[in-house]
């Protein structure tokens, strides 16, 4: 598909992409590469895998504090 115009999101930028999932025309800032899905989309469907520790941006993964839960039956 050719992509020309405005991205839909931000609606400044050249639109260059278009989102596999809703069809929105975003620009590369609003796009994600790794899911072909625009931001929206990402942040809608949990944003595809998982980061790994020490991988670029893993630092804001928290992992579960299960200290504070105890299930007993």
């Amino acid at each position: 598909m050719s992509v020309s115009g405005l991205c839909q999101i931000c609606e400044a930028a050249e639109a260059t992409h278009d989102c596999d999932r809703c069809g929105a025309l975003v620009c590369t800032e609003h796009w994600n590469r790794e899911s072909g899905l625009c931001v929206e989309c990402v942040a809608e469907v949990g944003g595809g895998r998982e980061r790994q520790p020490g991988e670029p941006g893993a630092e804001d993964i928290t992992p579960p504090d299960t200290d504070d839960e105890t299930h007993r039956l």
